[in-house]
């Protein structure tokens, strides 16, 4: 029986998969995320590419059948990418960007399936809308630390949870992970979702 390995560092994703009954092993691609070639392509390109280079970078480490879950996730507003803000002022300024607005939160997905030597790769994207914030709220949201390491700087499963009022498509998804697309990557690899419950 295959080991389920999550090639991220985010415990949002993790959390996700736990809490629907998965017990994967974490291993942390470190693949470099802002490279000149990274930050060139679409954002859609862009999350894909990478879901793919860290489900292949983790392959490369091990040598045990295994099923490597390999993701990455944007914020497209305005066409652009609004990745990590890595800063409070960044995560102010794209806070107030957002703000009355709606972008497209992209998740790349990677599934490698070592013992079957098969891939299946996608991407699924969600519509995000932000209620109006004031100058407090941002400022309080900022303050958190929360936005600066999350893409696009929001979550839905945190503080940022009360200014967004709607979203079209798979909640998950924004999450970090798409579980309906994950079981159904899983059923096109042969496996049932109560045999990938039993993989750890």
């Amino acid at each position: 029986m295959p080991k389920i390995i999550l090639a991220s560092a985010s415990t949002s994703r993790r959390r996700l998969l736990e809490s629907a009954g998965l017990k994967p092993l974490i291993m942390i691609s470190h693949v470099d995320e802002e490279s000149e070639f990274i930050n060139a392509l679409s954002p859609s390109d862009m999350v894909i590419t990478l879901a793919i280079t860290k489900a292949h970078t983790i392959r490369e480490q091990i040598d045990f059948p295994a099923i490597i879950i390999g993701c990455d996730s944007t914020f497209e507003f305005d066409g652009k990418s609004l990745g990590k803000p890595g800063t409070p002022e960044i995560a102010r300024e794209r806070a107030k960007r957002v703000q009355g607005n709606s972008g497209l939160l992209h998740t790349g997905h990677c599934i490698i399936d070592t013992t079957k030597d098969r891939e299946i790769s996608s991407i699924v994207t969600t519509k995000v809308t932000f209620d109006t914030m004031s100058d407090d709220e941002i400022n309080d949201y900022v303050e958190s630390g929360e936005p600066l390491h999350v893409a696009g700087g929001f979550t839905l499963d945190g503080f940022s949870s009360p200014f967004i009022p709607s979203i079209e498509g798979d909640y998950t998804n924004v999450v970090g992970i798409s579980m309906p697309f994950l079981r159904r990557a899983f059923l096109q690899l042969g496996y049932s979702w109560p045999d990938v419950k039993v993989m750890q």
